[in-house]
């Protein structure tokens, strides 16, 4: 029987790239959100897994561990590399497997579904162990995903970059949480908000600090604001801070396939794509749970998180 306060077992399946050598900045936000994680007394992580960009990803992600961890091991696990090769094992996939078996877990998603979804796919009896996933992805029809200023809208990226993944999953009778961009585009780090990481002494701080700034400076840029908005966290924050949001229960979930709404900055060219809709309105059997909004104060707990000294 689990008693009330122990904590709640994660797994956490992330694509995370924060200072990744890229001629553009790269996204930060599941470095922010592991950041966070690691600090937060209700839950345990018992394994990371890696999805695309996995050596590099190992090794940040082994960095952050040596920064911001100081309980037992938590093992890392390079995964898919692509994100393309559903089915295919891997470091990761095996890890995941081998934890379920000996126990049940909930797991955090952040990046595309390969990883979760090989695992659900070449062993279906393990969904069982699964007690819930909390993805960073999902909206309502005719919601588009414009940052800032809305002048640019972008992609549901960590559906569409495996949306047969995504299939798999929605195929189990898993608790599926949804947390995408309407839930978190309400939050917005700015260099106020960082600014403390910066010359405190602190080996990690004072490198995070310096993937955020051209981050910022990129959105400042693209979207006309000064901040970004960390996605990931609001996943992370519906496992530690549930009281924080605004949720539609046992909501209807499809893909359906409309006319593409964001050219990503001209590099998307489809003129049709699948998106991952909620609605009341649908007749899907397929049910999931349905972050919609973010209430005052979350904001000020990733903060805190991020300043903490432990």
């Amino acid at each position: 029987m689990k008693m009330e306060n122990t904590p709640k077992k994660i797994w956490f399946d992330c694509d995370i790239m924060i200072g990744i050598p890229s001629p553009t900045p790269r996204e930060v936000d599941d470095g922010i959100t592991l950041m966070m994680a690691l600090r937060q007394k209700n839950i345990e992580i018992v394994g990371i897994s890696i999805v695309t960009n996995a050596d590099y990803g190992y090794d940040v992600t082994k960095k952050f561990l040596k920064w911001y961890h100081n309980g037992p091991e938590i093992p890392v696990y390079k995964g898919s590399d692509l994100a393309n090769d559903l089915g295919i094992e891997n470091d990761a996939t095996r890890a995941l497997a081998d934890a379920l078996r000996k126990e049940k877990l909930s797991i955090i998603a952040l990046g595309p579904n390969t990883n979760i979804a090989t695992v659900l796919k070449n062993h279906p009896e393990l969904a069982s162990q699964i007690e819930e996933i909390s993805f960073c992805l999902g909206r309502q029809p005719d919601f588009e995903f414009r940052p800032g200023l809305g002048n640019q809208p972008v992609l549901d990226y960590n559906f569409e970059k495996d949306v047969e993944s995504m299939q798999v999953i929605l195929d189990t009778n898993i608790p599926l949480l949804f947390s995408g961009f309407e839930c978190s585009c309400s939050i917005l780090l700015g260099s106020v908000d960082v600014d403390r990481l910066n010359g405190n002494g602190h080996e990690g701080d004072q490198w995070v600090y310096e993937q955020l700034l051209p981050w910022i400076a990129r959105a400042k840029t693209a979207f006309g604001v000064d901040g970004f908005i960390p996605y990931d966290c609001t996943p992370l924050g519906y496992f530690t801070h549930p009281e924080y949001f605004k949720y539609y229960e046992d909501i209807p979930v499809e893909i359906n396939i409309k006319k593409n709404d964001s050219n990503f900055f001209g590099r998307d060219t489809r003129t049709e794509k699948e998106f991952l809709e909620v609605s009341y309105d649908f007749k899907s059997k397929r049910k999931v749970k349905y972050a919609y909004k973010t209430l005052p104060g979350f904001e000020e707990k990733i903060i805190e998180s991020l300043l903490r000294r432990d």
